[in-house]
């Protein structure tokens, strides 16, 4: 286990700053589209992030967290004309992948984004975001994806499964996805979303069973989904975690439950993040630990600062850890 980040940059000096913070693995995408992301692409990539003291543990398929109308692949979960054609373009690119040398690829199954109500102000007048159910349009229209019910939405699901798994298995390459965020109820802006519930999680890392068939396990969205995310979380986490689904840690806090919470930094929220290390390190993870979303500071225009404490939050937590977990921890 060890500290890691996705955080989007573009020049050398701002990839050698995170291996300066202590933080040796990313998540980092070429430029470009994905679907266009050549071998050569992603070994000269692989390449710049080692020459900047970086392991690319991780790269994302396009499919990602915004709205489907602002994805690269709409298709896929829409149901649209050029469904097929993107299918198999994502299993070519998982396939290139592997051939990278490449070990992992996030991705996320959304059609809606990331609700939120207003955000709300939090500690020292930071800027949290939030999401307060009464607060939410619960009339907002259905967008691209139309009108879409539990039992169609898990159909598409299963149908995309059925492509990439093999592919991922073939490749050696771990499909890591995002849960829903954060769980809505049925219906919407038209979609129920089936990913959104810890159930629902359960389901899909049984179907197309698969070492290579997990989750970008997101703390801070898991908890959205619980009534006590603080008494529920660690069985949760073993849940998935004594299977061997966890391929990625998303390492957020939040403050509140299901419907109703302000994303916090990792120390003042309603979990106990160090007890979610503990728990990681007991099953054996052995995969990034980074941080997620994070609140808006003064002075801080792009998270910089906000993101460098949660790094060495994590890093401290783990050096504390790292003497019960000499074999799983790693610095």
């Amino acid at each position: 286990m060890h500290v890691g980040t996705q955080n989007r940059v573009t020049t050398d000096a701002e990839y050698r700053r995170f291996a300066q913070l202590g933080v040796g693995h990313v998540c980092a995408d070429p430029a470009g589209n994905p679907h266009d992301w050549t071998l050569d692409d992603l070994e000269r990539h692989r390449d710049r992030m080692e020459a900047c003291g970086l392991v690319l543990e991780m790269v994302e398929l396009p499919m990602n967290s915004r709205p489907v109308e602002e994805q690269a692949s709409p298709d896929v979960l829409t149901d649209g004309p050029d469904r097929d054609r993107q299918i198999d373009s994502i299993c070519r690119l998982i396939e290139r992948i592997g051939a990278a040398g490449i070990p992992a690829a996030k991705y996320n199954l959304n059609l809606i984004g990331i609700p939120r109500s207003e955000p709300e102000r939090g500690r020292g007048g930071s800027l949290n975001s939030t999401f307060r159910w009464e607060k939410m349009d619960r009339d907002a229209p259905p967008g691209l994806a139309g009108v879409l019910d539990e039992e169609e939405n898990w159909a598409r699901i299963d149908r995309f499964l059925a492509a990439v798994v093999p592919v991922a298995e073939a490749s050696k390459v771990r499909l890591a996805c995002h849960p829903h965020d954060p769980y809505t109820p049925p219906g919407y802006r038209g979609v129920t979303r089936v990913l959104g519930t810890v159930e629902g999680l359960k389901r899909f890392v049984q179907m197309h069973e698969s070492p290579w068939h997990g989750l970008n396990f997101c703390v801070g969205t898991v908890a959205e989904m619980m009534e006590d995310p603080r008494a529920e979380m660690a069985d949760v986490i073993r849940w998935f975690g004594t299977r061997g689904k966890l391929f990625n840690i998303h390492y957020r806090n939040i403050r509140g439950r299901r419907l109703s919470f302000m994303e916090t930094f990792p120390d003042e929220g309603d979990l106990d993040m160090i007890a979610v290390l503990r728990v990681l390190a007991e099953l054996g993870y052995e995969h990034m630990v980074m941080p997620d979303h994070v609140p808006s500071c003064d002075a801080d225009e792009d998270h910089a600062i906000a993101f460098a404490y949660c790094f060495g939050y994590i890093r401290a937590a783990l050096q504390v850890l790292r003497p019960e977990f000499p074999d799983v921890i790693r610095l």
